[in-house]
């Protein structure tokens, strides 16, 4: 449930997406995310530290292995996504 939590509140997961493209500095990823508060930005970097999916590096943050995996899953979840769509009628 904690993961649910997390990933639950704003800009969590756009943040783990953008983070799959490549390190950020906080700045780079702040204007990747439509330029949110940068408030917002260091509370769910540090949410996202404190859970070991992200981590500090010398050119700014990135994913951990752990982050990696679970940026993975979103992928997998997309793909499962795209398919239900497909065979989903529109209303």
């Amino acid at each position: 449930m904690v993961l649910l939590d997390v990933l639950g509140k704003r800009w969590t997961l756009r943040i783990l997406w953008e983070l799959t493209q490549g390190p950020a500095t906080f700045r780079e990823l702040q204007r990747r995310c439509d330029d949110i508060s940068p408030t917002m930005v260091n509370k769910r970097i540090g949410e996202l530290r404190a859970l070991g999916f992200v981590t500090r590096e010398a050119d700014g943050y990135g994913l951990t292995p752990k982050g990696h995996e679970l940026a993975q899953q979103f992928i997998n979840l997309e793909t499962w996504a795209n398919r239900w769509a497909d065979v989903t009628p529109e209303e």
